[in-house]
């Protein structure tokens, strides 16, 4: 606590220096850095002054009965306080505090797919809203008949990485298609990959000769500059077929730089998953294409619910989850990876 305390200190003392502001990406790196770590010492800071409160209620509380609902109410509050300092607890990956580059592509299901790529990427949007955090749209492929192809986006705030990195896999649905005109049941997939956003400083080598670099016209929303000039930019890193793409911002110039920004990002997570894999402690599983392969069903016909395959946590509201309230499938992911981190058996 002490040293958390410390560092606070210090990140302040930063930025209240001359020439903070001047290195824009650090910047915000640190300002992030200062959020998660207010976001742990004040509401320790509250729970610990909380507890000794509860003490001398409960002494008030033996000689005056009446405050007995009191105390049983401030008990719950403090039991929730905890149970969210648990929580950030298990936030200690070495990039967990960072941003979060999402990628959501269409899979198996036709234009079902593309529509339920759409709506993930709604889902997350709104999930990002709720908590206050930032969002930018780094590359969108809209598809011709409804939904999208593709879609990649930057979530940044305290420990977005960290909460959404269990989402990497396939999500599965299955409803009564929209776009089947017998009204018949369609199962459709979207992927979903989540890598964290690095600052330019962290050493990852690529090899640029290992790099095929394609640009082409920008898609979507754009008003006069859609289709008129090659400023959107494709990275294909050839060893291991990782692509990326960002067509975000007019500028080529810009896009190659957030482009391969991108691409370390999808390195430094292989070489995250390398030393799971060499301890023989890795929690995530590879996302596949088909049946039996997702890490999480949302089911809306016969009835509504979503199922983590991983974890067992589910909720029948379909529509709320998809409205971005998706806390409940994130926490008992993070608590999954530490069991089986641990070795421990997977809760129901």
């Amino acid at each position: 606590m002490a040293q958390k305390r410390q560092q606070v200190a210090a990140i302040e003392a930063d930025m209240s220096a001359p020439g903070f502001w001047d290195r824009q990406e650090a910047a915000q790196q640190t300002v992030m850095k200062l959020k998660a770590l207010t976001g742990v010492v004040k509401p320790l800071e509250s729970a610990l002054a909380s507890a000794d409160d509860l003490a001398t209620m409960m002494e008030m509380a033996d000689e005056d009965e009446s405050l007995v609902p009191e105390v049983v109410d401030e008990l719950d509050r403090l039991e929730k306080a905890v149970d969210a300092l648990e929580l950030k607890s298990l936030l200690g990956g070495e990039n967990d505090n960072a941003g979060a580059i999402v990628s959501i592509n269409a899979r198996d299901g036709g234009t079902d797919a593309n529509d339920w790529a759409e709506m993930l990427l709604r889902m997350y949007s709104l999930w990002a809203q709720r908590n206050e955090y930032q969002i930018e749209l780094l590359d969108r492929q809209d598809n011709e008949a409804a939904g999208i192809n593709s879609a990649s986006f930057v979530i940044r705030g305290p420990y977005a990485y960290g909460y959404l990195k269990g989402e990497t896999g396939m999500h599965r649905l299955v409803r009564i298609s929209p776009f089947n005109a017998e009204g018949k049941r369609q199962t459709s997939f979207a992927s979903v990959d989540v890598t964290p956003e690095l600052p330019d400083d962290v050493d990852i080598t690529i090899d640029e000769e290992d790099v095929r670099i394609d640009t082409f016209r920008a898609s979507g929303a754009g008003g006069q500059h859609v289709n008129k000039t090659s400023s959107a930019v494709r990275l294909t890193h050839i060893p291991t077929n990782i692509v990326v793409s960002c067509q975000n911002e007019r500028s080529q110039h810009k896009n190659r730089a957030t482009a391969w920004k991108m691409l370390r990002a999808q390195m430094a997570r292989r070489e995250e998953e390398k030393r799971e894999a060499a301890q023989e402690q890795k929690y995530r599983q590879q996302a596949k294409v088909g049946f039996g392969s997702q890490i999480r069903s949302y089911f809306q016909h016969p009835d509504q619910r979503i199922k983590d395959s991983r974890t067992g946590y589910g909720e029948n509201n379909f529509q709320y989850v998809l409205d971005g309230h998706i806390d409940g499938f994130l926490e008992s992911c993070l608590r999954w990876r530490v069991q089986a981190h641990d070795g421990s058996p997977p809760s129901d």
